[in-house]
């Protein structure tokens, strides 16, 4: 059974600036570093591969991988085509918002879902980072025994079949 995430990894143009952006301005603190100069398999990766690790408060962890020379596209992300995004509490979204501004960053929101609200970051990467607060009284929301979670789903994929038709 699975029991939790331990960690997701993606590159990094450059785990100093990764770092300074995970460590210093959201305060995960680096954990775990591995380098890797031959995977397990025996595949050499050339110059190196760096692993960092930045724990979350629950003991999981946001990981990058930092490879030199190996080809990796770096693109601007649409919020819907890939995002991170992070619990903190309400005071801690307002503080964010309020110190990412004060550092000239680029930040969207707050955005209110009606579950949750949330602020929007991009790291040095280019990955958007989504820093949410719950909202009291809106946990029916995650529900799935109350929020109608798998007829929309089904729903969806029905109305989305039409449409590819027509």
């Amino acid at each position: 059974m699975i029991k939790g995430l331990h960690h997701n990894a993606y590159r990094c143009r450059d785990s100093e600036e990764t770092r300074k952006f995970y460590e210093d301005f959201l305060g995960l603190p680096l954990v775990h570093t591995l380098k890797i100069e031959e995977t397990k398999t025996g595949r050499s990766t050339g110059v190196g591969v760096l692993h960092t690790f930045f724990q979350l408060d629950d003991g999981s962890c946001l990981a990058f991988f930092d490879a030199p020379g190996v080809p990796f596209e770096f693109k601007e992300q649409h919020d819907f085509d890939l995002h991170i995004a992070l619990e903190v509490e309400s005071e801690a979204l307002d503080r964010m918002l309020a110190k990412g501004r004060a550092e000239g960053r680029e930040v969207r929101g707050p955005a209110d879902h009606k579950f949750i609200r949330s602020i929007y970051f991009r790291d040095p990467n280019g990955y958007v980072i989504e820093l949410t607060a719950k909202v009291a009284g809106r946990e029916s929301a995650m529900d799935p025994k109350t929020n109608r979670a798998r007829a929309i789903l089904d729903e969806w994929q029905t109305s989305k079949g039409k449409a590819k038709a027509a």
